[in-house]
C-alpha cells in the first residue's frame, strides 16, 4: 500500500527559512530508517510557494488559467512530502507518528493520504497493462 506523508506548509517555510542543522539531521536519521526499513520510495521538500505556478480548469474543455506564486494560504500549501510502501494503514500511521517536527518550530503539520493505484480505479486488462508498462519505463 503506498501512502504519502505529506508536509504542510507554515510561515517558516513560505518565507524560505531553511532548516536547523538539528531538524535536518533528525531528517536524514529519520529518511535512513525508513529507507533501511524498505519502505521509503521517495522523499523531497519542496521550494516556497513563492516560486510556484497554479494551474486552474475554471471551464470544462477551455485551457487552464496559470497563476504564478505565492499564494496566500499557506495552511493549504504543501512543503514536502515522503512516499512510502507499507503492508496497512497502521504500518503508515506507525511511520508518520516517528516523523520529526517537520517545520522545528512548533507548527509542523503532516497530513497522511494513501495512494490510489491502478487496480482501484478500473479493473481494464488493457488499461492495467498499459500501467504496468509505464511503470517500468
Amino acid at each position: 500500500m503506498l501512502f504519502m506523508l505529506i508536509v504542510k506548509a507554515s510561515k517558516n517555510s513560505e518565507a524560505g527559512k531553511l532548516p536547523s542543522s538539528e531538524l535536518i539531521e533528525a531528517m536524514t536519521k529519520y529518511n535512513e530508517e525508513l529507507v533501511k526499513a524498505g519502505v521509503r520510495v521517495v522523499a523531497k521538500g519542496l521550494h516556497p510557494s513563492s516560486n510556484g505556478i497554479r494551474l486552474s480548469y475554471l471551464k470544462p474543455g477551455e485551457k487552464p488559467v496559470v497563476t504564478e506564486g505565492p499564494f496566500t494560504e499557506s495552511k493549504e500549501l504543501v512543503a514536502g512530502f515522503i512516499l512510502i510502501d507499507v503492508k496497512s494503514r497502521e504500518e503508515a500511521i506507525e511511520w508518520a507518528m516517528r516523523m520529526p517536527d517537520p517545520q522545528g518550530h512548533g507548527e509542523g503539520q503532516i497530513e497522511l493520504r494513501q495512494v490510489f493505484e491502478a487496480p482501484e480505479l478500473t479493473k481494464n486488462p488493457e488499461m492495467l497493462a498499459k500501467e504496468a508498462e509505464l511503470r517500468e519505463l
